[in-house]
């Protein structure tokens, strides 16, 4: 993957964003304390906002959200257990299989029937049939989602959605952990709260390093009981932290700029608008990712970044992602570069898709 240089416009995640002035004075202020002998204050303020946003009991913080899906995997499965999950969700895709040697899972991904980034009630329950108990028996425990699908494009469940998912998961006797790692995005593109988004679940991560703008960091959430099993599992993993609280005062000024997440999905849309009228394949964006079908990824990952133009690759796929640190006048940018340095040999009509302004 290709180094931003000097110029470069950076849309491979709504990771590579950087901490403003703002976000480095409330870390320098924060106080602090020791988080595993003791309790860091602003850790605690952090994970009680974020609990009741969400609607769960209690959180947790976690250095990564691929540290809290694999302490959630932890808790709720046997090893030898069988967990459902989407097909191309990041549990499943790109955490290094944590799933299955670490938390001893055997994965059953599922196909996107349901919608873009999600199965259908019906195959969630076709996949667990009531059986006898034969001690033999696959034993299947957990399904696993993902809102805002990342690889399908940023695709959003609605809560009536999710709540058919959930019913359907409660109807086989499943557990049901939710990746929000980008749940901000999916409740700003609904105007719900993330709580509407999180109904029936016994899990949930968020992120707070993807659009929000913090240097690092994920909260985990569910009841006491399962984040009292969690804080052992992240103790083991080496995930408790000390002073904590520098990197918890970057969350709780991260929170108060979800709302703002809208501009990134205008870009996004911007964006789109212009690839399709260049002659691009692409998505019509929920949120703030952009997907291209294109002859060759890796050809045409070089030539954007000869114009450079920082973008990656998922699911065979370019995925370019607006966020905070790029401006709406550097989205125009990126189509005037593209325009004058890319041919697209197909038009638009052949293509047979187009977005609207």
């Amino acid at each position: 993957m290709a180094e931003p240089g000097e110029g470069a416009i950076d849309l491979r995640s709504d990771t590579v964003t950087r901490p403003d002035r703002a976000m480095r004075a409330a870390m320098e202020r924060a106080e602090v304390a020791d988080n595993v002998i003791d309790t860091d204050p602003t850790m605690a303020v952090l994970e009680r906002r974020i609990a009741v946003l969400l609607g769960m009991p209690a959180g947790l913080w976690m250095p990564s959200g691929t540290m809290a899906n694999l302490v959630a995997l932890m808790v709720h499965l046997q090893r030898g257990d069988r967990f459902l999950a989407p097909r191309d969700v990041h549990i499943l895709a790109d955490e290094l299989g944590g799933a299955a040697w670490l938390a001893g899972g055997m994965p059953e991904p599922m196909p996107h029937d349901g919608g873009p980034g999600r199965p259908s009630p019906s195959a969630v329950r076709s996949a667990c049939p009531p059986t006898g108990t034969a001690y033999n028996e696959l034993r299947t425990t957990l399904l696993c989602l993902e809102n805002t699908h990342n690889a399908a494009g940023g695709a959003v469940t609605s809560p009536d959605e999710h709540e058919r998912l959930v019913m359907a998961a409660r109807d086989r006797g499943l557990l049901v952990h939710l990746d929000g790692a980008r749940l901000w995005n999916a409740a700003v593109a609904l105007g719900v709260a993330p709580s509407a988004l999180t109904t029936g679940v016994d899990s949930v991560q968020v992120c707070l390093s993807k659009g929000l703008g913090a240097p690092v960091g994920s909260v985990l959430a569910g009841n006491e009981e399962f984040i009292a099993a969690g804080r052992r599992v992240r103790q083991m993993l080496g995930g408790g932290v000390r002073q904590g609280g520098v990197l918890a005062a970057a969350g709780l000024v991260a929170l108060d700029r979800i709302d703002e997440l809208v501009e990134d999905h205008g870009k996004a849309r911007t964006l789109a608008s212009g690839l399709a009228r260049l002659g691009w394949a692409v998505n019509r964006p929920e949120t703030n990712i952009v997907l291209a079908t294109v002859p060759s990824v890796p050809v045409m990952l070089t030539k954007l970044a000869r114009l450079g133009i920082l973008a990656s690759e998922i699911a065979g796929q370019v995925r370019f992602v607006t966020h905070r640190d790029i401006t709406h006048s550097g989205i125009e940018d990126v189509l005037v570069r593209i325009s004058a340095g890319i041919a697209v040999a197909e038009p638009v009509e052949e293509i047979g898709f187009a977005l609207e302004g």
